[in-house]
């Protein structure tokens, strides 16, 4: 037999390398400690401001808590039961979803306008984005400050109207029709920046060579965006619309400041309006914690179902 035979049939009857011993894994005491040592102060700022909160104001609910009308008692499930054949908080619930959802569709499909718009080069469109993200940064006291005044019935929008010919021009803040129209659109303008600018991320994330082969293809501007450019802003389009809708639905400032609730009976209180005017204004503690525990509940239950949907289109695509 050749050299060559020789050494393929060692090659074959050698035994197997041993097998190498199993990674040891460290002791779990220092695990624990390296874990407690990064991790601890996120969990206790957690616990702290959001967990015991959260726990308070369940307690509290289920009191009849007025810190002027001692001593307290424990009311059970009355302030949940009193909760949903109460008017005013049925009104307010029907508020804020009629807010919630302006607020959610039309700085999403604004935004997303003129982000199309604002994604070229230039200095133009780089001073334009800035102009439209200013609103974002500002104070909501200040924006609800400055468009109260610009919407009075004698602030210059009115006046303008009258100087085009419009004799009875619309009461924007005093007419409960349309009042809490103008919050919304207040609160929409100046969450527009922001939806803007999470779309122009998106835009500039989309492939190029996606594009350019659906041109060769023979798609057009429409088309290219709808199969192409569309289904890539999923991400975006999730971000934005969990930020609206959460930031919607927690509505408290525009409304104090613009409106203080009104005008008329209730018809721009929010469920947040109506928590803080309850527990601080009239001092039922136990009945407003009620209020924003099934605020609570209802804004987790809709964020999730919302959230997984999204999800799940981001998935598909």
């Amino acid at each position: 037999m050749g050299e060559g035979g020789l050494t393929s049939l060692t090659a074959v009857i050698a035994p197997p390398s041993p097998p190498r011993p199993a990674a040891r894994r460290r002791p779990f005491l220092p695990r624990l400690t390296h874990f407690a040592s990064f991790g601890a102060p996120g969990v206790l700022v957690y616990l702290c401001f959001v967990m015991a909160p959260i726990l308070i104001s369940v307690g509290y609910s289920l009191t009849n808590y007025n810190p002027f009308k001692p001593p307290v008692k424990f009311v059970g499930l009355a302030n949940y039961r009193l909760l949903f054949t109460d008017a005013q908080f049925l009104t307010a619930l029907q508020v804020t979803t009629i807010l919630t959802v302006i607020v959610v569709v039309v700085p999403n499909v604004l935004g997303l306008g003129v982000a199309l718009l604002l994604d070229r080069k230039g200095w133009l469109y780089n001073a334009l984005r800035s102009v439209f993200f200013t609103p974002v940064i500002l104070s909501s006291v200040v924006v609800s400050i400055v468009w109260s005044r610009l919407l009075d019935d004698r602030g210059p929008v009115n006046t303008l109207l009258r100087s085009l010919g419009v004799s009875d021009p619309p009461g924007w803040l005093s007419d409960p029709d349309v009042a809490l129209y103008s919050v919304a659109s207040i609160v929409c303008w100046q969450m527009l920046g922001f939806c803007v600018v999470v779309y122009l991320a998106g835009l500039q994330g989309v492939p190029p060579e996606l594009l350019e082969a659906a041109e060769i293809d023979g798609a057009g501007p429409a088309r290219r965006f709808r199969a192409v450019t569309w289904p890539l802003l999923a991400p975006s389009l999730t971000i934005n619309t969990v930020v609206l809708l959460i930031s919607a639905f927690k509505t408290y400032d525009y409304v104090k400041v613009i409106t203080n609730g009104g005008p008329g009976s209730g018809a721009t209180a929010t469920i947040a309006f109506n928590v803080l005017q309850t527990g601080f204004d009239a001092n039922h503690v136990g009945y407003a914690s009620a209020m924003a525990v099934v605020m609570l509940v209802i804004v987790a239950v809709v964020t999730s179902v919302v959230l997984n949907f999204l999800r799940r289109r981001e998935v598909d695509l």
